[in-house]
């Protein structure tokens, strides 16, 4: 009988169970750190909150705003760029690139995932591919993107919406999974979204 077993009872080197011991070790180390940038983002003040997660390593453009509530893994790996406002209670998913451009508003409850696990693979393993989400999107109340997914510029996502794959240019897309339910009639975009809440 082997010393050390995986979860799935296979038999492990001792070279094999002292990295699984250091990565369980960092991931304890990344659940402190999550659970501090969470109680950091019930703070009501933006500035405060900003703070925090730019020390978590989030890249957060001049003048983007993210409400109270959000919840993030592996901050490290996300971009937000410049004037963009997410709104309360979202989920940003860092496990890989996550992208989000300028002038982009994200509603309430949303959530960004970039992993999700393999059901075909035999030990359940996690799969990640990064997203990007162009300038002048909007993204609806609890809508969903799954992991590999590019919204073009401009488009829109309804609410409720699941997005499984890539979203065109100025494309609006509604339902679950999303489809295309319309075009967005302006091209030319150059607008500035409004201040975001003070206390929220």
């Amino acid at each position: 009988m082997a010393i050390f077993q995986d979860r799935m009872g296979r038999p492990l080197s001792t070279t094999e169970a002292s990295r699984k011991a250091v990565n369980r070790a960092y991931n304890w180390i990344l659940d402190l750190e999550l659970l501090l940038v969470t109680w950091a983002g019930l703070v009501p003040c933006h500035y405060f909150r900003l703070f925090f997660y730019a020390l978590a390593g989030v890249k957060i453009g001049k003048g983007s705003r993210i409400h109270i509530g959000a919840r993030f893994f592996y901050p490290a790996n996300i971009k937000i760029g410049t004037g963009s406002i997410l709104g309360d209670n979202i989920f940003l998913d860092g496990r890989d690139k996550l992208i989000i451009g300028d002038h982009v508003d994200i509603a309430s409850g949303v959530m960004i995932l970039n992993s999700e696990h393999d059901i075909n693979s035999e030990d359940f393993k996690a799969i990640s591919a990064p997203v990007e989400i162009g300038d002048f999107v909007f993204i609806g109340p609890r809508a969903i993107i799954l992991p590999g997914v590019k919204i073009g510029k401009g488009a829109v996502v309804a609410a409720g919406a699941v997005v499984t794959k890539d979203v065109a240019d100025f494309a609006i897309v509604g339902g679950v999974p999303a489809v295309v339910i319309g075009e967005r009639k302006t091209k030319d975009l150059h607008y500035k979204l409004g201040r975001a809440r003070l206390f929220q």
